[in-house]
């Protein structure tokens, strides 16, 4: 099974809430009056001082310096940012920065914290990559500490999992953990192959280069994208980023589940890497407007092209579906892409994604299939998106084009 992209709409709503719900629990905000302890703006900044050294011991790589900045009296915290500390060795940065959001009422020489950590990886972001980090601080003979961490929401980086590993590629680059070398190896020389296939499907400005990340197992790849290790059980790897992001924006993430992925042979592992490096590629076409059926459908078609596999070798589920009789009569709703449905059902929404793009590809020609993917993407808002680009790009109505896909579905049975 190819591997599944994990919406940015999603992560950038999962900071929202994360941000809503710590502004419900401390009760503060733009305009929050001070806590029992006369929260001043003063403070705030003497906070984002604490970050700033606590930022710029990471970037010079100064453990000393990023140990003076948690709490001496934390002694189980301080001993596991050490742990997090060396397990960064490896990481390529090129910047690594804290920006103080927000701080909660004081109680007791403490307070809790919500910032963002933004950090870039050298030679693949071109704009940090932001994430949200729950802290707790404490106040020492008038100097802040950072004091502890909430890990509860979930998500998080590799480095926390342990000490990263870092292999390159000529377009490539590959962090994982607790992976032998040959193995990683092997990844990169996958992900440098799928680069320039994807260009020849994709033509125009993205990236040309992708970050794969390998966890140990598959729980901690769902504790890295903060949901149930159920909902990835036998997807072999997923891309995180922003859709519809600008030119200056963060490199997609591969996230490789290293137990779906060992199981598969060379070409399945070559197909999934392809998969996810379209989405790479599309992301910046790629919008609220966009189907799943066309997002997921187009990455298959740029996985499969060109490598001789019928229609019965890449669908076998949605062939057997058309030799019981259960030929589909609609394009699938995103719903059913859902990683908890049934197996059957989202290996065949993948399918007749994949059958509607080659279809366009075959009798429209690949160029006017990307043209009508970035038409899509370039709306705003679901609604009336996909009809509107198969009236502008393909010259038909949506009526006439499911016809004619449920045509090409049963023809290529």
């Amino acid at each position: 099974m190819t591997g599944r992209q994990r919406s940015g709409r999603r992560t950038v709503c999962g900071l929202a809430a994360l941000l809503l719900a710590l502004q419900a629990l401390t009760g503060c905000g733009s305009g929050a009056p001070p806590g029992p302890e006369g929260r001043t703006e003063n403070a705030d900044r003497g906070v984002q001082r604490l970050l700033d050294r606590w930022g710029t011991a990471v970037r010079n790589r100064d453990e000393s310096a990023y140990l003076a900045a948690v709490d001496p009296a934390a002694g189980g915290y301080r001993d596991e940012r050490r742990q997090v500390f060396a397990n960064l060795a490896a990481v390529p940065l090129a910047s690594w920065e804290y920006r103080l959001v927000r701080t909660g009422p004081a109680a007791g020489g403490r307070t809790a914290a919500e910032a963002e950590l933004r950090y870039r990886l050298a030679g693949y972001d071109t704009a940090p990559v932001t994430t949200p980090v729950r802290l707790t601080l404490a106040r020492r003979a008038g100097r802040w500490y950072v004091a502890g961490q909430d890990t509860r929401e979930g998500g998080g980086q590799l480095w926390e999992q342990g000490a990263v590993t870092a292999v390159r590629g000529k377009r490539s680059l590959v962090l994982a953990v607790g992976q032998d070398q040959e193995r990683l190896r092997a990844l990169a020389d996958l992900a440098d192959r799928a680069v320039p296939a994807v260009e020849s499907a994709w033509r125009g400005p993205w990236a040309r280069r992708v970050v794969v990340e390998m966890p140990a197992s598959l729980s901690r790849m769902a504790a890295l994208l903060g949901a149930p290790a159920s909902h990835y059980r036998g997807i072999a790897a997923v891309t995180t980023g922003e859709v519809g992001g600008a030119g200056a924006a963060p490199a997609d993430r591969i996230i490789v589940n290293p137990e779906a992925y060992g199981v598969l042979g060379g070409f399945g592992r070559r197909i999934v890497l392809t998969h996810e490096t379209a989405h790479v590629a599309t992301r910046a076409a790629t919008s609220a407007a966009t189907p799943l059926w066309l997002s997921e459908g187009f990455a298959d078609w740029a996985a499969y092209r060109g490598t001789g596999r019928t229609a019965r070798q890449a669908a076998p589920e949605l062939a057997a579906a058309v030799a019981a009789g259960r030929a589909p009569q609609k394009l699938p709703e995103d719903a059913e892409f859902g990683f908890a449905g049934e197996a059957g059902r989202l290996a065949r929404a993948y399918e007749e994604g994949w059958l509607a793009c080659r279809m366009i590809a075959e009798e429209w020609g690949e160029e006017r299939l990307a043209a009508f993917y970035r038409a899509v993407g370039s709306r705003k808002r679901r609604g009336g998106a996909v009809e509107g680009a198969v009236r502008d790009v393909l010259g038909v109505d949506m009526g006439g084009f499911t016809v004619r896909w449920r045509e090409y579905v049963a023809r290529a049975f």
